[in-house]
């Protein structure tokens, strides 16, 4: 877990949210202050999250309510990908049926898809599970029924679990897509990290090669795992879910590049 040094500085640095630069509501310690040294010093920063449930928007002002200075078009969330997704494979227009909160709803809407509810007799080509803290055994059944008659069933994350306070975790929107994937048999299609579909995305944007990209994040099976399929260096924080040990002992492919007890440590 050493510095390549054969490799050039990163120019581009994409932070997960939740665990690296705050805490629920809490900022971490050294977030803001590192992210205005990186910029000192000509640095891209980018801002990548697998939680659908705020709008791009939504995070600008949340970062800014911790003393943290984001732009709209520096945040990357799960949400805002699969409307991409969706006008990058034509389906902009089309109708879908979202199980999640307002935030994923707007970025749909925002990237031309039509939100519709369930109605036995309607056709829809696509049904969307992101976190829904109003999740009911009702929207379970009508996506069940829709993915069972043909529509493509797509997540926008499969987290397992979501950061509490005080060190604990509540479902993630992984729980409800498992749930889907017990009573259907179909595996969804995954916008969010672990998949690449994010990273790359912003790469393209910030017209940078992955050798040049350092993702900082502070889980393995998510942020860590995501930079590895893409190819950039990866950068573990433990100021959020993942322990010193379990670091340590991951398997190659979950490994971080740089292993660092806060973000004073960022090179």
């Amino acid at each position: 877990m050493n510095r390549d040094r054969a490799l050039p500085d990163p120019s581009v640095y994409i932070f997960d949210l939740d665990g690296v630069l705050y805490r629920m509501d809490e900022p971490v310690p050294w977030a803001r202050e590192t992210l205005e040294r990186l910029r000192a010093a000509g640095r891209k920063v980018f801002f990548l999250t697998n939680n659908s449930s705020r709008t791009r928007r939504d995070y600008v002002t949340k970062l800014a309510s911790l003393n943290i200075t984001a732009h709209e078009e520096e945040v990357m969330t799960s949400a805002y990908a699969l409307g991409v997704y969706f006008n990058e494979v034509g389906a902009a227009g089309s109708s879908v049926y979202v199980i999640g909160e307002h935030g994923l709803v707007a970025e749909l809407q925002a990237a031309g898809m039509r939100v519709v509810p369930f109605h036995p007799e309607r056709h829809v080509p696509y049904v969307v599970v992101g976190w829904d803290r109003g999740l009911t055994y009702t929207k379970l059944a009508e996506a069940h029924r829709l993915v069972l008659a043909g529509a493509k069933f797509i997540a926008t994350n499969r987290d397992a679990t979501y950061p509490d306070a005080g060190g604990l975790t509540l479902p993630g929107n992984g729980a409800a897509v498992a749930a889907l994937v017990t009573s259907t048999g179909v595996s969804p299609i995954t916008i969010g990290k672990p998949e690449p579909y994010t990273v790359q995305l912003i790469l393209r944007r910030a017209g940078a090669s992955p050798q040049e990209c350092l993702v900082v994040g502070d889980r393995l099976d998510t942020d860590i795992a995501a930079g590895k399929k893409v190819g950039t260096r990866t950068a573990l924080v433990l100021t959020g879910i993942t322990s010193k040990e379990e670091a340590l002992a991951a398997p190659p492919e979950l490994r971080p590049d740089l292993l660092l007890t806060d973000l004073r440590e960022l090179p």
